[in-house]
């Protein structure tokens, strides 16, 4: 899913994994690479790449760099690249990325921003820190 050009090492590289038995309650910031494979409730920001597996449930804002979405998110996604939002995947939020993939089964109850221009994204940013 990930390039190694964007991701600056190998696809299957991450640094943290949130695994089937981990629950997670509260802000989670990291710089690298992360999996969720559980239930994970209040915020994730990575300057890396994030992969929620197809029996995850997230309710927490979302940001990293790409993502693959296969399980539930409730709140909102922010992506920097690539979006890839699977059939299974389920998102209660808006979300916003530069491109995005949209497999046919996938559930989306919200908005969805592309923006193509680097003034747009950062009009974006600007109005999100506001």
């Amino acid at each position: 899913m990930f390039n190694k050009q964007s991701q600056g090492g190998a696809a299957n590289e991450f640094e943290t994994v949130i695994g089937q038995s981990v629950k997670v309650k509260g802000d989670f910031n990291a710089q690298g690479n992360i999996i969720v494979e559980d239930i994970m409730e209040g915020g994730i920001k990575t300057a890396g790449n994030l992969e929620v597996g197809e029996k995850a449930k997230v309710t927490a804002n979302v940001e990293a760099r790409e993502a693959k979405i296969g399980g539930l998110v409730k709140g909102n996604v922010k992506i920097k690249g690539f979006l890839e939002i699977t059939s299974t995947a389920k998102i209660f939020g808006d979300i916003e990325a530069a491109s995005l993939s949209i497999e046919r089964g996938a559930t989306l109850v919200g908005k969805c921003a592309m923006p193509t221009e680097i003034e747009d994204i950062k009009k974006i940013a600007k109005e999100k820190e506001a």
